[in-house]
């Protein structure tokens, strides 16, 4: 049997926020899932063709959320509350990558994410657009879940797994 990779266009993404509306688990895309390692570049003495670069510490790129303007969302109370009143509520939020049968196969878990930018696409009379709100959030760090391994690893101990 031959594996394809997942497609991309078929997601779900849920902050750990409350209220929410349903419409608050709704996004059109999702950027910045990236982690780099941030090097030291430490010269040799006498060596002069190159120079080694030492590991410090893991970095994570600003997490971009797209989604249709909607009116009344629990998300842009938090962001507002934060941009206007500076209070920072962090917040973990999943992100899923579905199958066709609307399972996860892979799955991030982004910790402790707050507001860092909130805009709205332009308005434009001679264009028929919807309105898209993008939401920029910064994080600690984010952690790889696999979930066929996890299924797998219940599976062998006799236990089921629901998502």
């Amino acid at each position: 049997m031959f594996s394809y990779p997942p497609v991309g266009f078929h997601f779900s993404v849920a902050f750990e926020l409350f209220p929410q509306t349903p419409n608050d688990f709704r996004f059109q895309e999702v950027s910045g899932l990236e982690m780099m390692m941030e090097m030291e570049p430490i010269a040799e003495g006498g060596q002069n063709r190159f120079t080694w670069e030492l590991p410090v510490k893991a970095k994570y790129s600003d997490l971009v959320l797209k989604r249709g303007m909607f009116i009344g969302s629990g998300i842009l109370v938090w962001c507002k509350n934060a941009f206007e009143n500076f209070v920072f509520e962090p917040v973990n939020i999943l992100i899923a990558l579905l199958n066709d049968q609307h399972i996860p196969v892979q799955a991030w878990y982004v910790v402790n994410a707050i507001p860092k930018k909130w805009s709205v696409s332009a308005f434009d009379a001679e264009k028929s657009t919807v309105v898209v709100e993008s939401l920029t959030l910064s994080y600690q760090y984010f952690d790889i879940i696999s979930v066929d391994s996890l299924l797998s690893a219940t599976a062998s101990i006799g236990g089921s797994v629901s998502f």
